[in-house]
C-alpha cells in the first residue's frame, strides 16, 4: 500500500515560513537540501510521520498565484480554544472558530489561518475522525 510522506508548497521567504510553521504548529526542520536554483526544506514534528516540504526558488521575488485549485492542509490539536487564543496572541490572525454539525451531532470544530504566502490551514479539535 502507498504511504503519504510529504506535501510540498512553494514559499518566497524561507526564514519567514520556517518561523511561522515552527511557532504555529511546532514543526522543526528535518532536512534541508540546497541546489543552485532552489532549496528544499523539510519540516515535521513527532506527532506525524508526514512532512511539509517548503520549496524556495532562489530567483523568485513575486508572490505565487495560489489559483483556485489549492484547498488547504490541516492540523489537529488537543485544545482548539487555547490554540486559537495562542494564534491571536502571536499575531497570526486566525479566523473565527466554526462548528460543523449534522443532524444535531457535532462533526468538527475548527478555524482557518493563512501562512505568510497565503496558504490556508485548517486547525481542528482532535475528536472523532480527526483524533
Amino acid at each position: 500500500m502507498a504511504k503519504a510522506i510529504h506535501t510540498m508548497i512553494r514559499v518566497l521567504d524561507e526564514a519567514r515560513s520556517v518561523a511561522f510553521y515552527r511557532d504555529a504548529f511546532g514543526l522543526t526542520q528535518s532536512d534541508r537540501l540546497d541546489f543552485d536554483d532552489f532549496t528544499l526544506v523539510y519540516l515535521w514534528n513527532e506527532e506525524a510521520g508526514h512532512e511539509l516540504e517548503l520549496t524556495i526558488n532562489k530567483e523568485r521575488i513575486e508572490p505565487y498565484d495560489l489559483g483556485d485549485g489549492y484547498g488547504h492542509m490541516a492540523f489537529s490539536v488537543d485544545d482548539l480554544d487555547a490554540e486559537h487564543a495562542r494564534f491571536e496572541a502571536a499575531g497570526f490572525a486566525p479566523r473565527k472558530i466554526v462548528e460543523f454539525e449534522r443532524d444535531g451531532v457535532l462533526i468538527a470544530r475548527f478555524f482557518f489561518v493563512a501562512d505568510p504566502d497565503g496558504y490556508q490551514i485548517e486547525v481542528l479539535q482532535r475528536s472523532g475522525r480527526f483524533a
